[in-house]
């Protein structure tokens, strides 16, 4: 069984990331829908252009007061165009972004449960289950927020930063200079305190996994938790790993919101002197109002912008941190490994068992013989007992068998053949277990029976419940 500990050290050996990077793991996922994200890029530029071109529309309004009554009708139905196209635009894309996302996502679920369900139970001696399942939901809901949400909205919001520069440029390069004068005052605080918002990020993240981890193995064990009075104490460890994630959540929260408290204050001050250098311009008559509310508009964009990347930040860290953890679990390598080239059993097997001077340490205890130099030979047809006190390494020997584990010293034989020759999925399935406390899962008495052979027949399976006596009563 993992421990806090364990997990904790799991989560210290992780390499740091230094940025956004981490990101990158998210590529081959993305592949196979360049056709889904291509649309989805191409809709992004077109409602960032559209919000581009709103402001030229209301420029024409505002100068048009002077023109003739058929001339400022045509702006306002110009204007009313490109706001429906805008919506249109904007509708489509969320639909084609968030189809990306919620896919991509039921993707990357489906790669993490498939690599885990595989992986030996020595590889769970060094990480909760718990936080397994933690990576595979609350992670994954991190990244589908970026993708579905959050990415997109950051790359229209970078279109338009560039573009509305670009025409700020265009309506006046007085004004823009101005303007350009305040960013570096702004890129500070977002790319600084970004830094510290990621590290919170990744603790709360780590925290979030261990205080779930403690969740699903004390309520999986309620009952052993109730029989010895347990309770308390597991509910004041719980409640200690859940305040533990608060105050860290609690700490990233606080520094993302002076973060945007900074750049919206930082950024709005800056527009503000702008109109106001600019309205004194319209009154000097070096310009007129509608190129005034154009740029002020462009300004308001591009500011926007700007905050939307501040936040964006904020959030493309988190969904790092949690890409950096189910990539490694992707990347995880089991201990226990099928052979590249493997051997073939002979049928019919014979069942002939042979423990070849076997050794044997559990990974969380290093220095504790599970078994020593352990031999013992099973002939076909024979029935044997295993006796002996608790601790005494029965339970071991089983869980070398299936090789769920494979010993530190000595070999397992199988008809002759070293079962770690053999790929697992072979020669499991002619291997029969059954525990002492089974496992029961959430579906039909039928497809329980039917567990080890997904093959089997309604009347087979019938047949074995009558076989164990369980058929009246199911």
């Amino acid at each position: 069984m993992s421990t806090p500990e364990s997990t904790r050290a799991i989560s210290q050996d992780r390499k740091k990331g230094k940025n956004v990077s981490a990101l990158r793991g998210l590529i081959p996922f993305l592949k196979p829908y360049k056709i889904l994200v291509t649309a989805a890029l191409f809709m992004l530029t077109f409602t960032a252009a559209i919000s581009l071109i709103l402001p030229l529309a209301v420029r024409g309004v505002v100068d048009g007061f002077s023109e003739d009554l058929d001339i400022l009708d045509n702006y306002f139905v110009y204007a009313i165009f490109v706001a429906g196209l805008l919506a249109v635009g904007s509708a489509v894309r969320y639909a084609l972004v968030t189809r990306l996302g919620e896919r991509v996502v039921a993707d990357i679920r489906r790669a993490v449960y498939d690599k885990m369900i595989g992986m030996s139970p020595a590889f769970y001696e060094r990480i909760m289950t718990g936080e397994v399942l933690s990576r595979i939901t609350t992670d994954t809901t991190l990244i589908l927020s970026v993708i579905g949400s959050y990415l997109s909205y950051a790359l229209r919001n970078a279109i338009m930063f560039v573009g509305g520069l670009i025409l700020l440029f265009i309506t006046s390069a007085k004004l823009t200079g101005l303007v350009l004068l305040i960013v570096p005052f702004i890129l500070i605080p977002i790319f600084g305190i970004g830094r510290r918002v990621r590290v919170l990020s990744k603790i709360n993240q780590d925290k979030i996994a261990e205080s779930s981890g403690n969740a699903s193995e004390s309520l999986l064990a309620s009952q052993t938790v109730q029989a010895f009075t347990h309770e308390a104490v597991s509910r004041t460890l719980f409640a200690k790993l859940t305040e533990e994630a608060y105050d860290a959540t609690r700490k990233r929260v606080t520094i993302r919101a002076l973060m945007t408290a900074i750049v919206i204050f930082l950024i709005f001050t800056g527009v503000v002197a702008v109109i106001w250098i600019g309205a004194r311009d319209v009154k000097a008559g070096n310009m007129t109002a509608g190129v005034l509310v154009q740029f002020v508009i462009y300004a308001v964009l591009v500011g926007s912008s700007v905050t939307a990347f501040a936040e964006f930040w904020g959030e493309m860290q988190r969904a790092a941190g949690a890409t950096e953890r189910l990539i490694e679990l992707l990347n995880s390598e089991d201990v226990v490994k099928d052979p590249e080239t493997a051997d073939q059993l002979d049928f019919p097997v014979r069942g002939e068992l042979e423990f070849e001077k076997i050794s044997f340490f559990y990974p969380s205890r290093p220095n504790i013989a599970a078994l020593d130099t352990l031999s013992l030979k099973v002939k076909s047809g024979e029935t044997i007992a295993l006796v002996g006190p608790s601790g005494a390494g029965k339970s071991t020997i089983f869980q070398l068998l299936m090789r769920f584990f494979d010993p530190t010293s000595g070999r397992i034989m199988l008809d002759g053949k070293p079962i770690s020759s053999l790929k697992r999925e072979e020669f499991r399935k002619h291997l029969s277990i059954v525990t002492q406390d089974p496992v029961i899962f959430g579906t039909s008495a039928m497809e329980n029976i039917r567990f080890g052979r997904p093959d089997a027949s309604d009347e087979e399976v019938i047949e074995a419940a009558k076989a164990a006596a369980a058929h009246n009563f199911l």
